[in-house]
């Protein structure tokens, strides 16, 4: 959320969703925001994929064999 407080991003493989937690600046997160993704996400990488200088999650999907990107918005 560029609020320069890292932030928690995790693969939920039994509910096909990537969630993120965002970070209070407390030493606590948010309960997490999930999205869809495809089946069995396994691994997540944060990247700037598009040149916006925001980054972006990717979602390894081992289900089907894809890759979700979520473009910063």
């Amino acid at each position: 959320n560029s609020d320069t407080k890292p932030d928690i991003i995790v693969a939920n493989k039994g509910s096909a969703t990537v969630g993120v937690l965002l970070n209070t600046g407390s030493g606590t997160f948010l309960t997490q925001i999930t999205y869809a993704t495809g089946t069995q996400p396994e691994s997540v990488a944060v990247v700037d994929v598009n040149n916006d200088n925001k980054p972006d999650i990717i979602v390894a999907n081992y289900g089907l064999n894809i890759v979700s990107v979520f473009l910063h918005s």
